[in-house]
Order: structure tokens, then C-alpha cells, then sequence
């Protein structure tokens, strides 16, 4: 779950950010609780949660096409 706000008077952040932070709290028991890896900028946690259970078999190949781990500059998957 991902929430996008915008809006055009710079009078309006603090409703506004108010109002995406509380839309977001109130909908995050409906979440799954993954991350999309196209929003992730930090940390190998963040990153093997949005690959779920996939992460471990997905290193495996990087190990096996990618061992020295030139493709890194992303939402890096470590070579098992």
C-alpha cells in the first residue's frame, strides 16, 4: 500500500501530510506488510521483505549469474 498525495498551496502541508499520515494508520491493518521494491531506499531487510519468501532462491540465482555482484546498484540482492 502506497499513498500518494499532492497538492498545490504550500498553506495546506500540515493538514495535508496530517491527513496521508492518518489515512495510512488507519489503513495499514488492511496492508500485507511487503514493500514494493521500486519505493525502497535503504537497508537489506527492506529489501528481502519485498521479495518474501522469493529472496532466498532469487540470491541463489544471483550467486549462480551474478557472483561478483556487479548488478548492485538497486534494491541490491546479495549472491548467496
Amino acid at each position: 500500500m502506497n499513498v500518494h498525495t499532492r497538492w498545490e498551496d504550500k498553506n495546506s502541508d500540515e493538514s495535508r501530510m496530517a491527513w496521508a499520515r492518518k489515512f495510512f494508520d488507519t489503513m495499514t491493518p488492511f496492508a500485507n506488510g511487503g514493500v514494493y521494491a521500486n519505493f525502497i531506499s535503504e537497508g537489506e531487510e527492506r529489501v528481502s521483505s519485498a521479495f518474501g519468501k522469493n529472496y532466498e532462491r532469487l540470491a541463489k540465482l544471483k550467486k549462480k549469474y551474478d557472483p561478483d555482484n556487479f548488478f548492485r546498484m538497486n534494491q541490491n540482492i546479495v549472491p548467496a
